[in-house]
């Protein structure tokens, strides 16, 4: 029983740390806006406003079996992703893009639309709640 406990415990440590971890970075952007508030809020409405494309875009392209729209619009959305700090998803939006180019792998598309709307989900909260700050 201890020992199901300390694992239980474990379990809980890791969890927490990984709901307490960020999925945005904005150093990127306080560098490219002077740290002005004013600017950076209107970068963080700007991203907003295309979060909308971006999201049902990538979803009604993998539907409908666009590969060349959707490697199109996963290179687009890999900028912008990407000036909010969010790497790890700019790197894998570019490996969508890459394999879509080739029709390569065309069985994991889902999974990159599926990580991208649940990524970019919890970044627009973490940027509402900047927004609130400032």
């Amino acid at each position: 029983m201890i020992i199901l406990s300390i694992i239980a415990d474990t379990e809980n440590q890791k969890t927490n740390k990984m709901s307490q971890a960020r999925f945005t970075n904005l150093d990127y952007l306080k560098e490219i806006t002077g740290g002005e508030p004013e600017i950076m809020n209107e970068f963080i409405q700007m991203f907003f406003d295309q979060i909308p494309e971006f999201r049902d875009g990538l979803i009604k392209f993998l539907a409908e079996q666009k590969w060349k729209e959707l490697g199109e619009l996963a290179h687009k959305a890999k900028s912008s992703v990407m000036t909010f700090g969010m790497n790890d998803l700019g790197h894998r939006l570019k490996d969508l893009q890459l394999k879509t180019q080739k029709l390569e792998y065309i069985e994991t598309y889902a999974v990159y639309v599926d990580e991208f709307v649940r990524i970019i989900g919890i970044a627009e909260e973490e940027l509402r709640e900047e927004l609130k700050k400032n």
